[in-house]
């Protein structure tokens, strides 16, 4: 058989696949009497392509097995997803950025069911980060998915109706304005889902136009949708649907309404996929996954970080995770401002009882924050580029009283600036303010061309002028609109600006409002992105407690990711694994409502390799840690124990475990350390010694500098190092140090025999399974009070640790867990006592539309 020949046979094969399954089409080719051997390799071909599409090397996917695959990617005739991609085109994407998107929602598609099935309901997630383009990419997936025969799309967009209008808007202009005779729309931007007479209007033929829907998450809406399908069941037998739940960690778990009715509009649909897209899954994937519910049962995508994009641990940086070298953790930028304590019950009510007599004070932290917009405003002026929106968040509670309680006290702040720019009263201020901003944050690092106060300054009364306070939350009349034209806007709100809503050219958030849950926290995170233009001008004012808790979701968030990423290599399904999410003592990981099939999971200190980074400079405290150091070398000297010594290095052998116990007793963790404290210590070593007799043994290390006359530290008169340096992070905490990164790789292998300088984590630990198969290291580091960056480059993320005396620093490392010691440690429950939070307002799911 000649080539032509085949190949045309192979596109009869593709034409079946339009109206039919591949094992359908295979027979198809049969009964044509097209050769068995030549349908053999039409097929061969066929699952070679969709081999093709599995083996992307993004995003990760973890499926469930035997899902048919069926999908090889967009063909030449498609209508809907090469719309979408010369709108991109237009809009400014760059090649690699479109092909990007291509293969993840290719990949995607893939994993739902061909349409043609005979009847499935199948459960999937994707996750993505916050404000990262999750709906450009779920755009793309309903268009491919139309292009393949899916015919029916609801898209579940929020609880709010800005989210909403949003929402439907870009799906009209992506997908039904190309091609406007191939849609049928049951919403519209300014109407929610209306049941129309004839449902036999849209799902009567098959080869009809599409169907799009586009509801909030509210209870009036969802059961309206329920009962007209319901009614028009006849019509929908073989009517495959998509259904794509935007945030879909936001009211669809764990609640009264939305859930069961979601449930029960899968219910009418026999050919259906449940989609949920998310940058928070944590309450996804606590979902029980035995019960009837959205469990992402039959996959779970975990969407790469698109290059440019603004995350949390981009900011505020992050703790390294298991196995990571400290050095591979980002710092963050240094784009963190701090709103003090003190400031606090000036800018939101502190108890419920007070916030209908609220009145907000303009305190310097606002002021500097007001300031700071304007001048980065006109920075962006000056530059032309980019996107030619301007926005100012203020998040200070999820009160709608609260919010028009700062309308009056901002419009003053701006008319009285708008004078004193006039009389250059307040120019000399507002220099000193750009000039601090720009060196602590220089333009050139991002690429961005600098902006001179001298440039700016002519473009501020214009940007004073245009600016507009906007109060929008449920309650008012003021919405951000982007439609008509450039604007500049100072954006009061709570709940609708913190779900889904893109805050368009978002450059300063003022953000204290306290919540209890990690997805709450982050989905309030509007200021995370794309920054095109003015990357370098983005800042946060909030208080030093909440870029502490946004640094630690950093690292959950990772984990969590890297979870999912390594479970795709061990070919498992979403049914044999749960991804982990560390807790943390003042953040529930969800709503408890959400939690309540969660376990706790066990979390071994095993083979881990822990070292402490956060500590206070207050002298009393240091002194103390200082003490219990010399207490454990002297109670190491009064076991008989000799060192070993190396140059600047000391190690003790085989000390007991219970001098161990008395320096971790003694010896006082930050709390801001969430790895671990004293009391799970304690316990973890106990019980290892209890149960398989390890950990009876340890080796206690000294690490230390050569000395050279000035820079001894005594753990007691025959151990004596020099002191090491490490600087710390910036910061504007008082009495904090985070140095990020004490112990080296290397240094846990100090008590082995050989050269371990260039190992990997994993070798590591062999090497010690093999040396000190049950035996403990514990290292301790003396750090100069006055240590300073070691470099220039350095010296732009972190400065003098500032100590009121030396720092102890401790590594620990703890050997791998052997059989029959399987002794782990629970994680802490969250203890909220102590924080005054607001928790969302759900109260959107049951109004009237």
């Amino acid at each position: 058989m000649s080539a032509e020949v085949f190949e045309i046979q192979y596109q009869t094969f593709l034409t079946f696949l339009e109206n039919q399954t591949p094992a359908d089409a295979v027979k198809g080719l049969l009964t044509l009497g097209v050769p068995t051997a030549t349908v053999e390799s039409i097929r061969a071909r066929f699952e070679a392509s969709t081999q093709k599409v599995k083996e992307l090397d993004e995003p990760a996917v973890v499926e469930s097995k035997g899902r048919a695959a069926w999908y090889t990617g967009p063909r030449a005739a498609d209508r809907y997803w090469p719309a979408v991609q010369k709108i991109l085109r237009a809009d400014g994407w760059g090649k690699d950025s479109v092909r990007s998107l291509d293969d993840s929602s290719t990949r995607i598609v893939s994993l739902l069911n061909h349409p043609h099935e005979k009847t499935f309901r199948s459960r999937g997630l994707v996750v993505g980060y916050v404000q990262s383009g999750k709906t450009t990419s779920y755009t793309s997936v309903v268009a491919k998915a139309a292009d393949r025969g899916y015919k029916f799309v609801i898209v579940l967009s929020g609880i709010h109706n800005g989210l909403r209008r949003q929402t439907q808007n870009r799906l009209v202009n992506q997908l039904v304005k190309p091609n406007p005779s191939h849609w049928h729309q049951l919403t519209s931007p300014d109407h929610d889902f209306i049941p129309p007479p004839n449902p036999a209007a849209f799902f009567g033929k098959a080869s009809g136009p599409k169907v799009l829907c586009v509801v909030k998450k509210n209870g009036t809406v969802l059961r309206k949708l329920a009962e007209w399908l319901e009614a028009a069941s006849q019509y929908l037998v073989d009517t495959p649907t998509l259904i794509v739940d935007d945030e879909s960690d936001q009211a669809t778990v764990a609640t009264k309404t939305i859930n069961p009715l979601i449930m029960r509009i899968m219910g009418g649909l026999p050919r259906s996929v449940y989609l949920g897209y998310t940058a928070t899954p944590f309450a996804n994937l606590l979902i029980n996954p035995a019960a009837e519910d959205l469990y992402p049962r039959d996959f779970i995508v975990n969407l790469p970080k698109p290059a440019g994009h603004f995350g949390t641990e981009v900011i505020f940086g992050r703790d390294p995770i298991d196995g990571e070298e400290p050095q591979d953790a980002p710092d963050g930028y240094d784009m963190v401002r701090t709103v003090p304590k003190g400031d606090c019950e000036h800018v939101r009510p502190l108890k419920k009882t007070d916030v209908e007599t609220f009145a907000p004070t303009i305190v310097d932290s606002l002021r500097d924050a007001l300031e700071y917009f304007l001048l980065a405003t006109a920075a962006r002026r000056v530059r032309g580029t980019g996107n030619p929106h301007n926005t100012m968040l203020i998040h200070t509670s999820v009160n709608t009283a609260v919010h028009l309680s700062y309308r009056g006290p901002l419009r003053t702040l701006l008319g009285d600036l708008y004078r004193d720019v006039a009389s250059g009263a307040a120019v000399a201020r507002l220099r000193d303010l750009w000039e601090l901003e720009t060196k602590r944050v220089p333009a050139e690092q991002f690429g961005e061309t600098p902006v001179a106060f001298e440039e700016l300054v002519g473009e501020l009364p214009g940007v004073i002028r245009a600016c507009r306070v906007i109060m929008d939350n449920s309650s008012s009349d003021d919405r951000l609109d982007y439609e008509a034209g450039p604007v500049v806007a100072v954006a009061v709100g709570g709940n609708t600006l913190s779900r889904g809503l893109t805050l368009e050219g978002l450059s300063v958030s003022y953000f204290v409002r306290a919540v209890s849950a990690y997805d709450t926290l982050l989905q309030m995170g509007r200021w995370f992105g794309f920054r095109s233009g003015y990357a370098d001008l983005p800042r946060i004012w909030m208080t030093d407690e909440l870029a502490g808790w946004f640094r630690h979701l950093a690292m959950v968030e990772h984990e969590m990711r890297s979870d999912i990423d390594r479970y795709m290599t061990e070919d498992v399904t979403p049914l044999d694994f749960a991804v982990r999410l560390q807790t943390h003592p003042a953040l529930l990981v969800t709503a408890r409502a959400k939690m309540k099939d969660a376990v706790t999971a066990s979390a071994s200190y095993g083979g881990q390799r822990l070292q402490t980074h956060y500590f206070q400079t207050d002298g009393e405290w240091l002194r103390g840690n200082i003490s219990a150091s010399r207490g454990l070398i002297k109670a190491a000297t009064a076991e008989g124990v000799s060192p070993v010594v190396d140059d600047a290095r000391y190690v003790f052998r085989d000390v007991s475990y219970t001098a161990v116990l008395g320096f971790l007793t003694e010896y006082t963790f930050h709390e801001d350390w969430g790895v671990a404290n004293t009391e799970l210590l304690t316990e973890y070593i106990q019980k290892r010694v209890r149960a398989a007799n390890a950990l009876r043994q340890w080796n206690i290390a000294v690490v230390g500098n050569p000395l050279n006359g000035s820079n001894g530290f005594s753990f007691d008169e025959n151990v004596t190092v020099g002191r090491v340096g490490r600087a710390r992070i910036k910061t504007e905490r008082e009495d904090f140090a985070d140095i990020k990164t004490l112990m080296s790789r290397k240094d846990a292998a100090v008590d082995l025999p050989g050269d371990y300088s260039n190992a990997t984590e994993k070798e590591l630990m062999q090497a010690r399974s093999v040396h000190a198969p049950s035996t403990g290291l514990l290292v301790l580091y003396p750090i100069d009070k006055d240590s300073k960056p070691a470099t220039v480059r350095a010296a732009k993320t972190r400065e003098n640790l500032a100590a009121e005396d030396h720092v102890i620093g401790v590594g620990i490392v703890f050997p791998e867990v052997t059989a029959g010691d399987d002794t782990a440690h629970s994680y802490i429950q969250a203890d909220l006592s102590g924080v005054a939070i607001e928790d969302e307002d759900f109260s959107a799911l049951e109004e009237e539309d």
